[in-house]
């Protein structure tokens, strides 16, 4: 039998990055002529994203410095590695693992003129189709059917109140970085406006803020934020009716999930190439922006607080179109 050719692909951050890797994964292994094994490292916190991906055939992962690996990597004895992350540690991954290596463009200069000018200079390209062009000398190609996240039923969440029964809305209440979130009391004013059953998602740090927003209508919303793992709210989502998320990582899980999907925008813009990707589900994406702010994007990123102090780029959403929009979704018949 034929020796596998090895792959190592190299994604180590964070939950959003990561699930738009799924793609490059499960078509390197579908498409490649002849047989492949498909390894992947990332951070050791990360791998619950992937560990039920059956297009991977072996995980590697870091707590903190690729040295934890060395020996692996040289044993291992890859033909080739993608480097889907690019930076220091994984260029000391393409040092010590010694196999040609192909990375995707960063686009950082484009985003910094974009940021600190507002000269748009970046390519209207999804950061999937970046990633994709990783595998371009192996004649691998999109397959245009978005992402992957696959979980076990036995991560099903079983303490929703029984009004929850018929459905709810699942809701992303924090991110990395606070000037992607709406505050609290607008969040409020969304969610009351929904009249619906909804659930708050998030880790632990958005607990408190989750626990305002519950106040507001204890009686329809339910705080998960620090109660679940990632792949429970990953279910949660999964069998939600209607998402309602920021530019984070439960966005993406909810693409890769087909859901409807409503994502609000902050301080980043959907420019930067990581809006919800679901190009075998056009219509189920909604994206709701401040567009004309002259100070957005202010970062690539985010911050703690508004630079500016108005926070302009939140405050001015619209919530009762974002609310009738849920609305009409989670009433819709699919």
């Amino acid at each position: 039998m034929k020796k596998p050719v090895k792959f190592l692909i190299v994604r180590f951050s964070s939950i959003g990055d990561i699930v738009l890797t799924t793609p490059v994964v499960r078509c390197l292994k579908m498409q490649y002529d002849g047989p492949v094994e498909i390894h992947y490292l990332t951070k050791s916190i990360f791998l619950p994203l992937l560990r039920k991906n059956p297009y991977i055939d072996r995980f590697y992962t870091i707590e903190d410095n690729v040295s934890e690996i060395r020996h692996e990597l040289i044993s291992e004895n890859y033909d080739y590695i993608i480097d889907l992350h690019k930076n220091l540690r994984s260029m000391k991954v393409k040092r010590i693992g010694k196999a040609p290596s192909f990375s995707f463009d960063k686009l950082n200069f484009e985003k910094w003129l974009l940021v600190n000018f507002k000269i748009n200079r970046l390519p209207d390209v999804h950061i999937v189709d970046r990633y994709m062009d990783t595998l371009l000398e192996f004649g691998i190609e999109n397959d245009n059917q978005g992402l992957d996240f696959f979980i076990d039923e036995e991560e099903h969440v079983d303490d929703l109140p029984d009004s929850f029964a018929h459905g709810y809305i699942a809701v992303s209440v924090g991110a990395a970085h606070a000037t992607k979130t709406m505050p609290a009391g607008k969040m409020q004013e969304l969610l009351e406006k929904t009249g619906k059953p909804v659930v708050l998602l998030g880790g632990k740090e958005d607990f408190e803020k989750a626990e305002l927003i519950r106040k507001a209508n204890p009686g329809i919303i339910h705080n998960g934020c620090g109660k679940y793992s990632i792949t429970q709210s990953a279910w949660l989502i999964k069998n939600a009716k209607v998402v309602i998320s920021h530019d984070t990582g439960l966005m993406h899980i909810a693409s890769a999930f087909g859901k409807k999907l409503i994502s609000v925008w902050g301080n980043t813009v959907p420019e930067f190439g990581m809006f919800p990707y679901m190009p075998q589900h056009p219509g189920r994406s909604v994206i709701y922006q401040v567009n004309g702010l002259k100070c957005r994007p202010c970062s690539k990123l985010g911050f703690d607080k508004c630079p500016l102090k108005h926070f302009k780029c939140m405050n001015l959403i619209d919530t009762d179109e974002v609310a009738k929009q849920a609305i009409k979704w989670f009433d819709q018949k699919d």
